[in-house]
Protein backbone atom coordinates (compact mmCIF):
# COMPACT_ATOMS: atom_id res chain seq x y z
CA UNK A 1 0.00 0.00 0.00
CA UNK A 2 1.68 3.15 -0.77
CA UNK A 3 0.81 6.99 0.06
CA UNK A 4 -1.56 7.83 -2.84
CA UNK A 5 -3.82 4.13 -2.47
CA UNK A 6 -4.13 5.35 1.31
CA UNK A 7 -4.90 9.02 0.71
CA UNK A 8 -7.43 8.08 -2.09
CA UNK A 9 -9.08 5.80 0.10
CA UNK A 10 -9.68 8.29 2.71
CA UNK A 11 -10.19 11.19 0.19
CA UNK A 12 -13.04 9.03 -1.58
CA UNK A 13 -14.96 8.14 2.01
CA UNK A 14 -14.91 11.92 3.00
CA UNK A 15 -16.26 12.90 -0.25
CA UNK A 16 -19.17 10.17 0.70
CA UNK A 17 -19.51 11.87 4.03
CA UNK A 18 -19.78 14.99 2.47
CA UNK A 19 -22.53 13.90 -0.23
CA UNK A 20 -24.43 12.32 2.83
CA UNK A 21 -24.08 15.33 4.93
CA UNK A 22 -24.96 17.99 1.70
CA UNK A 23 -28.46 15.48 0.78
CA UNK A 24 -29.21 15.80 4.56
CA UNK A 25 -29.12 19.52 4.75
CA UNK A 26 -30.27 20.21 1.52
CA UNK A 27 -27.13 21.49 0.45
CA UNK A 28 -26.43 20.72 -3.71
CA UNK A 29 -23.05 22.76 -3.50
CA UNK A 30 -22.17 20.27 -0.78
CA UNK A 31 -23.29 17.55 -2.50
CA UNK A 32 -22.01 18.50 -5.43
CA UNK A 33 -18.02 19.20 -3.61
CA UNK A 34 -18.60 15.34 -1.80
CA UNK A 35 -19.27 13.69 -4.89
CA UNK A 36 -16.07 15.27 -6.33
CA UNK A 37 -14.13 14.63 -3.88
CA UNK A 38 -15.53 11.05 -3.88
CA UNK A 39 -14.40 10.61 -7.90
CA UNK A 40 -10.89 12.48 -7.59
CA UNK A 41 -10.41 9.96 -4.07
CA UNK A 42 -11.41 7.06 -6.26
CA UNK A 43 -8.84 7.72 -8.91
CA UNK A 44 -6.17 8.40 -6.66
CA UNK A 45 -6.73 5.60 -5.32
CA UNK A 46 -7.02 3.22 -8.90
CA UNK A 47 -3.28 5.45 -9.62
CA UNK A 48 -1.99 4.09 -5.98
CA UNK A 49 -3.19 0.30 -7.16
CA UNK A 50 -1.65 0.77 -10.77
CA UNK A 51 1.05 1.90 -8.88
CA UNK A 52 2.02 -1.45 -6.29
CA UNK A 53 0.92 -2.82 -9.84
CA UNK A 54 3.64 -1.41 -11.34
CA UNK A 55 6.15 -1.88 -8.19
CA UNK A 56 5.29 -5.53 -8.46
CA UNK A 57 5.58 -6.56 -11.84
CA UNK A 58 9.04 -4.60 -11.53
CA UNK A 59 10.29 -6.78 -8.54
CA UNK A 60 9.12 -9.78 -10.73
CA UNK A 61 10.61 -8.91 -13.70
CA UNK A 62 14.02 -8.04 -11.84
CA UNK A 63 13.24 -11.44 -10.35
CA UNK A 64 13.37 -12.83 -14.02
CA UNK A 65 16.61 -11.22 -15.20
CA UNK A 66 18.46 -12.60 -11.93
CA UNK A 67 17.28 -15.60 -12.73
CA UNK A 68 17.79 -15.63 -16.37
CA UNK A 69 21.31 -14.75 -15.40
CA UNK A 70 21.97 -17.32 -13.02
CA UNK A 71 20.88 -19.97 -15.31
CA UNK A 72 22.99 -18.43 -17.91
CA UNK A 73 26.14 -18.47 -15.55
CA UNK A 74 25.41 -22.40 -15.08
CA UNK A 75 24.60 -23.15 -18.50
CA UNK A 76 28.01 -21.40 -19.14
CA UNK A 77 30.01 -22.82 -16.45
CA UNK A 78 28.59 -26.04 -17.51
CA UNK A 79 29.58 -25.94 -20.93
CA UNK A 80 33.29 -24.78 -19.87
CA UNK A 81 33.59 -27.86 -17.70
CA UNK A 82 32.14 -29.76 -20.70
CA UNK A 83 34.68 -28.43 -23.14
CA UNK A 84 37.60 -29.01 -20.80
CA UNK A 85 36.67 -32.83 -20.09
CA UNK A 86 36.41 -32.69 -24.02
CA UNK A 87 39.87 -31.37 -24.70
CA UNK A 88 41.08 -33.53 -22.10
CA UNK A 89 39.64 -36.74 -23.49
CA UNK A 90 40.80 -35.81 -26.59
CA UNK A 91 44.33 -35.63 -25.54
CA UNK A 92 44.30 -38.90 -23.97
CA UNK A 93 42.97 -40.38 -27.35
CA UNK A 94 45.46 -38.43 -29.20
CA UNK A 95 47.99 -39.83 -26.53
CA UNK A 96 46.68 -43.24 -26.76
CA UNK A 97 47.11 -43.38 -30.86
CA UNK A 98 50.45 -42.23 -30.40
CA UNK A 99 51.36 -44.82 -28.25
CA UNK A 100 50.24 -47.68 -30.05
CA UNK A 101 51.15 -46.39 -33.84
CA UNK A 102 54.66 -45.88 -31.90
CA UNK A 103 54.53 -49.70 -31.36
CA UNK A 104 53.13 -50.72 -34.34
CA UNK A 105 55.82 -49.38 -36.10
CA UNK A 106 58.49 -50.67 -33.50
CA UNK A 107 57.32 -54.63 -34.46
CA UNK A 108 56.71 -53.33 -38.22
CA UNK A 109 60.74 -52.83 -37.67
CA UNK A 110 61.45 -55.82 -36.24
CA UNK A 111 59.31 -57.72 -38.09
CA UNK A 112 60.54 -56.44 -41.61
CA UNK A 113 59.98 -59.70 -43.92
CA UNK A 114 56.11 -60.68 -42.18
CA UNK A 115 55.37 -57.05 -42.75
CA UNK A 116 56.29 -56.57 -46.25
CA UNK A 117 54.64 -59.98 -46.97
CA UNK A 118 51.17 -58.86 -44.98
CA UNK A 119 51.82 -55.02 -46.77
CA UNK A 120 52.22 -56.79 -50.24
CA UNK A 121 49.37 -59.20 -49.74
CA UNK A 122 46.53 -56.80 -48.63
CA UNK A 123 47.75 -54.42 -51.92
CA UNK A 124 46.82 -58.15 -54.03
CA UNK A 125 43.95 -58.45 -52.03
CA UNK A 126 42.45 -54.60 -52.54
CA UNK A 127 43.59 -54.56 -55.89
CA UNK A 128 42.19 -58.10 -56.72
CA UNK A 129 38.41 -56.27 -54.70
CA UNK A 130 38.85 -53.09 -56.86
CA UNK A 131 39.80 -54.96 -60.34
CA UNK A 132 36.38 -54.51 -63.28
CA UNK A 133 34.44 -57.23 -63.39
CA UNK A 134 33.42 -58.30 -66.69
Amino acid sequence: MNRDHFEGGLRHLRGRAKTAAGAVRGRAGDQFDGAYDQATGAAQYAYGEARDAVRDLRHGGEHLVEEGRTRFRQVSERSHALADEAIERGQQYRDQAVRHGRTLARRADQNRGTTLALVAAMAFGLGWLARPTR
